[in-house]
């Protein structure tokens, strides 16, 4: 008898909200196009495809030919549709409401559009907990794909992972199918036959095995040095022919068919968990380099293979608690979310609010949330796109509930569930988020009318890879081989620019140096923190008047041994793009005399553009917005990027020195390791010396004046988060 198998071809094409346009292009020509145009030349062939909706839509606006290309072999049986939530979230980072309509939403574009019939599940980045079950299935379908890792996680072994499993919350059932960790790393890395060799032994084992190959479709292309190995070099092709070649004893089918033409193996519950290498990821760094550490000790252990199927990381989760950045990203969508919620209740039909949903939804994108192999938190255009939809569902939320009244408002609230109350001042401009038990830092900072957060950056802080960075591996490995397994320096000397920050690149941060302190201290970390003010607590009071409304935040630390008060003062009137900022410092002693700086850091501004420049208070230029500056006396500096139309200004009411340099981080992504500009620091400073009351004080004007700079942008280009 011969042996037989079923071979799933799962392909997962993506591209995240925020990304740039040449880059979805791009992905198109090397990737999504031509292994399209391949798998239509071998009529014998099936696969299964999930696309995820931002590059759907993408696809629908401007390649909508290959849309109804998919569409027909959809009609002629050849592709499966696999749906999923819209855009790509990671379902334990939102709520079981938006799980649901994220899911039934897309499905119904997909049968919209494609005239699928969706019943199977794309789990993005294959990030699992049991409870997921009963939100899949209530949204209406009844299978997905997880890693091989997971099932073995719960128990079973290799030759217990060849067909699918059924599984169950609160009595949903559903099934899932393990897909292959070995595959990922077969396809399209090894010669073809090594792929059907491994199929034929699992088929000698047991006949009428199911093998699944669930992975990104920019394998076959986008990913590097790919395109030419798939394609140029007739991989794809050759991997096509050797599956029709070998057709008498192996079926290459969707899940769909596996799923309604074989039964399944069993029951089974799965842990928390994702596919390994994610896992990984989300553990604190000196484990994750311990981990490593150990697998390189133990891997030529001949027990090895005993030991490594209990070896599991972390929990996608603490991803939240690794990335503070990221934990701010996910309490804004769920204060968003609550909010929309509540009022979706009572008139889930108004077209606004439906607009205001879609917003959250695309703010729910998983990209900038997390970092692997791929840029994620560390690329800031995924980070403000998603501000940019969330800030806009939140403006149309104030819009509606103001019902159009000129407004301002001061709440606390535990904002981003520390346990600690924030502040949010707001206004129909602008909305300030403050921590006074963080060194009364503002957080986030948005513009309403361009939907940029200006303290969307990150703080520089240890990665596991920066290891091989510090080693200076100047060469990576030659050929094509897994994202995973590459060494790639984008930059020379990037050894030089690893540094971490001792505190949260946000703004309104109390620093006090030496007098003597330089601008190169300063940037390089290097400079001594004299005080004992940028992370501590402050006590807060909120003043309000009908107008205006004004936070107070006190403390008295020390300076040099010295015991002093820095109070501050952070006002918002009704309908104004300016925040006043006033400090006062007492009980300093007469011989006081050191650097008080107030650092501010403005994200979603990038250096090295001719059209993104500071300025000093009377209009002259300085430079682009990655100079580095060091002004002696002056009263102001402007931060100005026609581009995407904002005018901003800080104005001193005592002239002092200004300092300003680039944020930059070393970081990881496809491509290999990278400098990447974050955010511009500011740093205006005085040497301060106190009145006869041992005193000394300073108030400063933040204006983010949209208007005035979006004149000055060109009409037809279109706005860009960059």
């Amino acid at each position: 008898m011969t042996p037989t198998a079923h071979l799933v071809l799962l392909l997962h094409n993506h591209q995240p909200i925020g990304n740039f346009d040449h880059v979805f292009r791009q992905a198109y020509e090397d990737s999504y196009r031509p292994f399209l145009e391949v798998f239509a030349r071998y009529p014998n062939i099936k696969i299964s495809l999930h696309t995820s909706g931002p590059l759907m839509e993408w696809l629908d606006r401007n390649q909508p030919g290959y849309l109804d290309c998919v569409a027909n072999l959809v009609r002629d049986g050849r592709i499966e549709i696999i749906g999923g939530p819209f855009y790509e979230p990671i379902l334990a980072m939102i709520p079981s409401s938006d799980r649901i309509g994220q899911i039934r939403r897309y499905t119904k574009w997909l049968r919209d559009r494609l005239g699928a019939a969706v019943r199977g599940m794309w789990v993005p980045e294959r990030v699992w907990e049991q409870s997921f079950t009963r939100d899949v299935v209530d949204a209406g379908l009844e299978y997905t794909v997880l890693d091989d890792y997971h099932f073995k996680a719960a128990g079973l072994r290799d030759e217990e992972l060849d067909g699918y499993y059924l599984t169950e919350d609160e009595g949903r059932l559903m099934a899932v199918f393990p897909g292959s960790e070995r595959l990922r790393y077969t396809i399209p890395f090894a010669d073809p036959q090594a792929t059907i060799d491994h199929i034929r032994a699992l088929a000698e084992r047991r006949p009428g095995a199911v093998i699944v190959f669930g992975d990104d479709g920019e394998k076959f292309g986008t990913w590097p040095e790919t395109k030419k190995h798939v394609y140029e070099d007739r991989w794809l092709e050759r991997f096509f022919e050797a599956l029709s070649a070998n057709a008498d004893w192996l079926r290459v089918s969707t899940l769909g068919e596996v799923y309604d033409g074989l039964s399944p193996r069993g029951k089974i519950y799965l842990p928390d968990c994702s596919y390994r290498e994610m896992t990984e990821w989300a553990l604190p760094v000196d484990r994750q380099q311990e981990l490593e550490s150990v697998r390189h000790e133990m891997e030529q252990d001949p027990r090895w293979h005993r030991i490594q199927p209990f070896l599991r990381g972390g929990f996608w989760r603490n991803f939240r608690v690794k990335y503070r950045e990221a934990d701010e990203m996910y309490a804004r969508m769920m204060n968003v979310s609550r909010r929309l919620h509540s009022v979706l209740q009572s008139d889930a039909a108004d077209p606004e609010l439906r607009e205001a949903q879609l917003h959250l939804y695309r703010g729910q994108c998983n990209c900038p949330y997390w970092h692997g192999a791929f840029g994620g938190i560390y690329l800031p255009h995924l980070r403000h796109a998603i501000y940019h939809h969330l800030i806009a569902a939140d403006t149309i939320l104030e819009r509606r509930s103001r019902q159009g009244e000129v407004w301002v408002d001061a709440r606390a609230e535990d904002y981003n569930f520390d346990g600690k109350p924030e502040i949010r001042l707001a206004n129909d401009q602008l909305a300030a988020f403050l921590a006074p038990h963080e060194g009364g830092m503002m957080y986030e900072l948005d513009v309403r009318e361009i939907r940029l957060n200006l303290g969307a950056g990150i703080m520089r802080r240890p990665e596991a890879y920066h290891r091989k960075v510090l080693q200076g591996e100047h060469r990576g490995e030659s050929g094509c081989a897994s994202i995973h397994e590459r060494i790639v320096f984008k930059q020379a000397n990037l050894d030089r620019h690893v540094r971490y920050d001792r505190y949260p690149r946000k703004s309104l941060i109390d620093l006090f140096f030496n007098p003597d302190t330089t601008l190169e201290a300063v940037e390089s970390g290097e400079a001594v923190l004299a005080g004992d003010f940028h992370a501590a607590p402050y006590e807060a009071a909120i003043h309000a008047n009908p107008d205006r409304v004004r936070v107070m935040m006190s403390r008295q630390g020390t300076v040099a041994g010295e015991s002093i008060r820095v109070t501050k003062a952070v006002l918002l009137s009704e309908g104004s793009s300016v925040l006043e900022v006033a400090y006062r410092l007492e009980n300093l002693p007469p011989h006081f005399a050191y650097q008080f700086a107030v650092e501010f850091n403005f994200a979603g501004l990038p250096g090295g553009a001719d059209d993104r420049y500071f300025t000093d208070p009377f209009g002259k230029r300085l430079g682009h917005l990655g100079t580095h500056l060091n002004l002696a006396e002056t009263s102001g500096l402007g931060l100005i990027d026609q581009w995407q139309g904002i005018d901003l200004r800080l104005l001193m009411s005592v002239p002092g020195g200004m300092r300003a340099f680039p944020i930059e981080t070393v970081s990881q992504s496809e491509g290999g390791f990278e400098l990447v500009h974050q955010s511009v620091a500011v740093q205006p400073y005085w040497l301060v010396r106190p009145d006869e009351d041992g005193q000394w004080m300073v108030t400063m004007r933040l204006i983010a004046d949209a208007a005035a700079a979006r004149e000055r942008r060109p009409a037809s280009r279109e706005l860009v988060h960059a």
